[in-house]
């Protein structure tokens, strides 16, 4: 028998300060799923840090372009896909150099997708031109211990 999955979705300008919407919403949905403050805390920052690289690099902070946000509960997990019209990410990036950011030998942006990485149980960046790209990350109500 098939999992019963609810799901929302948002549609937002590329304009810098709308990610707050998508982030918000996932503090919602996450609470009334029964996640803890510490957990929806992480999932703000990662929703949040998606549709800001969505609008910047992916739509380039064209307003005319929509962040797409689809948010899929089921009953131990919320799944947030965050979709735009770019390329996706063109490599792996290598881990930033945090020493050197805090010393200002490096730019202290670039690190959005190793903080992703941290803050959900997973997280996959799919390319899929001329679609555009999404980032799909889930957090799970009961994280398995690793």
């Amino acid at each position: 028998m098939e999992e019963h999955r609810s799901s929302i979705e948002l549609r937002l300008p590329s304009r810098l300060g709308f990610e707050k919407v998508a982030m918000n919403t996932a503090a919602s949905v996450a609470h009334l799923m029964g996640f803890g403050e510490e957990r929806i805390e992480d999932l703000k920052t990662a929703v949040a840090e998606a549709c800001i690289n969505a609008m910047e690099h992916g739509n380039k902070l064209d307003e005319a372009l929509v962040v797409g946000v689809i948010m899929s509960m089921s009953t131990d997990a919320l799944e947030v896909k965050i979709l735009d019209t770019g390329e996706g990410p063109q490599k792996k990036a290598i881990p930033p150099d945090i020493d050197k950011k805090m010393h200002e030998e490096e730019e202290p942006r670039g690190m959005g997708m190793f903080l992703i990485e941290s803050l959900v149980d997973e997280v996959e960046w799919v390319s899929a031109p001329p679609q555009g790209s999404y980032a799909r990350m889930v957090i799970r109500l009961h994280p398995s211990k690793q």
